[in-house]
């Protein structure tokens, strides 16, 4: 009788078991990034926000592993028409400060941080090129990433928006051309080898 009530044990335990109708598999499986409940929606600025020398301009934050424009009111120059490397420190500077509050709960984020300083041509650069105090390729990609589509849609690119970035010395690193594109704005990890040689 024991023997009997042990065996029907066991077969509920294995007809249990095998009731999800989920097979085991020791491969593990890529179901994709977690979900997040992040917007991603941008806030606007306050139209207060602009007039004594200010601004609104747009910069690139990170959202959900993508970057994605967002509208600041910065202060750029007193000059009407402000030298690029101006645009391009104070656009900087937007990046490196941490989100707004709203940003922030719209799940933005950046990469950019403080020790990234920019400085203009070298001698021997063409115009427009842009000297950073690191090699572009060892700062984070997302970090490139946001730097290269901010730059982009300013003065700071040439007219076909690309973006010319190099390292601290012009006698042994090479200046590069970064474009914003789509597949960058998705996958910011490939900022990093995106950059072709400037001749």
């Amino acid at each position: 009788m024991r023997r009997r009530a042990a065996g029907a044990l066991l077969g509920a335990v294995a007809l249990l078991a095998s009731g999800c109708g989920i097979r085991g598999t020791s491969v593990p499986v890529d179901a994709g990034p977690a979900p997040s409940r992040a917007s991603c929606q941008a806030p606007e600025p306050g139209r207060s926000a602009e007039g004594a020398g200010r601004v609104t301009v747009r910069i690139y934050l990170i959202c959900n592993s993508r970057i994605l424009s967002v509208s600041r009111s910065a202060r750029l120059t007193d000059e009407k028409t402000p030298e690029p490397l101006q645009v391009a420190r104070a656009l900087l500077e937007q990046l490196q400060d941490p989100p707004t509050r709203a940003e922030e709960e719209a799940g933005f984020s950046t990469a950019v941080e403080d020790w990234v300083r920019i400085s203009g041509p070298a001698k021997d650069d063409p115009d427009g090129a842009l000297r950073l105090n690191r090699l572009p390729e060892e700062l984070q990609s997302y970090a490139l990433a946001q730097i290269v589509c901010t730059f982009a849609e300013t003065t700071v690119a040439d007219s076909r928006h690309r973006v010319v970035l190099g390292g601290p010395d012009a006698d042994r690193d090479p200046l590069r051309r970064y474009e914003c594109t789509g597949e960058m704005r998705r996958h910011p990890e490939i900022a990093v080898t995106s950059g072709v040689l400037v001749s």
